[in-house]
């Protein structure tokens, strides 16, 4: 059995290290959705390396783009493609862009993503696709909570519970930052769940680190049969690097390399 735990740590240290290389990008919300990708490829969603297009694949979706590190060292932990592409990041011509681009063949990149709060009308529209051919493929998307300051979160919300999405899952990376500071602050979208809830949805509230509750909640997501389902996950920005956690400064800042070393360390820690 594949110790999600230790591949957690491994994929946090892939970040670091890319991120290193590539001298910018976004580590704060890239390390604390970690647990939520890493259980969902290694544990939960059907999606076969070796064949990434499979027509009876699960789709993931990561609409707040910014975090693709942490999807990108997913894919490569899977072997979709070597590991040393990871040292890309965001140079000119490869495959890594700073956020996932569908036109570069990057194996497991379902759809072009940045431009927050697109990502959750895409999922509902593959998901009302997936039932109208009666197939069971089910789709995940991945979304801050800053971008839940969207109103095209909530057209698509509203779309999806009209449609009985119930292959839908909307996980919410709810670390209480954004790039401006404290959610609260900047544009207060609590209470999440209440306003999920009254859209329709089938809402579950977890630790957002906490692989058990993560595992439960996806299974909760697969046993649902009439509504869609928000996975609200509380999570701490930059978790897992002690001087990054909770500080909104980070949210797209680099490292000095003693700091990098710092964090590799804490990391390796972590696990033992």
């Amino acid at each position: 059995m594949t110790n999600l735990k230790l591949v957690s740590a491994n994929v946090r240290k892939d970040i670091i290290k890319m991120l290193e290389l590539a001298g910018s990008g976004h580590p704060g919300g890239s390390l604390s959705s970690v647990e939520l990708v890493v259980s969902l490829y290694f544990k939960h969603m059907k999606f076969n390396a070796k064949n990434p297009n499979d027509p009876n694949r699960d789709y993931f979706i990561l609409s707040k783009g910014h975090a693709c590190p942490v999807l990108y060292a997913v894919l490569a932990q899977l072997e979709c493609f070597s590991p040393d592409e990871l040292c890309t990041l965001r140079k000119a011509g490869s495959r890594l862009q700073g956020h996932p681009a569908k036109d570069k063949d990057l194996p497991g990149i379902e759809v072009s993503t940045g431009s927050l709060g697109y990502g959750l009308s895409i999922g509902a529209g593959v998901a009302a696709g997936m039932k109208q051919v009666k197939k069971d493929n089910k789709v995940y998307v991945l979304m801050g909570d800053g971008e839940q300051q969207e109103g095209s979160i909530w057209e698509a919300a509203m779309a999806a519970s009209h449609y009985n999405l119930n292959n839908l899952c909307a996980i919410v990376d709810d670390n209480g930052l954004q790039i401006d500071g404290f959610t609260k602050d900047v544009m207060n979208v609590e209470p999440l769940s209440d306003k999920y809830k009254a859209f329709g949805w089938n809402v579950i509230e977890i630790d957002g680190h906490n692989l058990e509750q993560i595992d439960n909640a996806y299974l909760k997501f697969k046993e649902e049969k009439q509504k869609p389902t928000a996975i609200i996950a509380k999570t701490i920005k930059g978790k897992g690097v002690s001087y990054m956690e909770n500080l909104a400064q980070w949210h797209g800042k680099i490292p000095s390399k003693e700091l990098i070393e710092q964090a590799l360390l804490e990391i390796d820690e972590s696990v033992k």
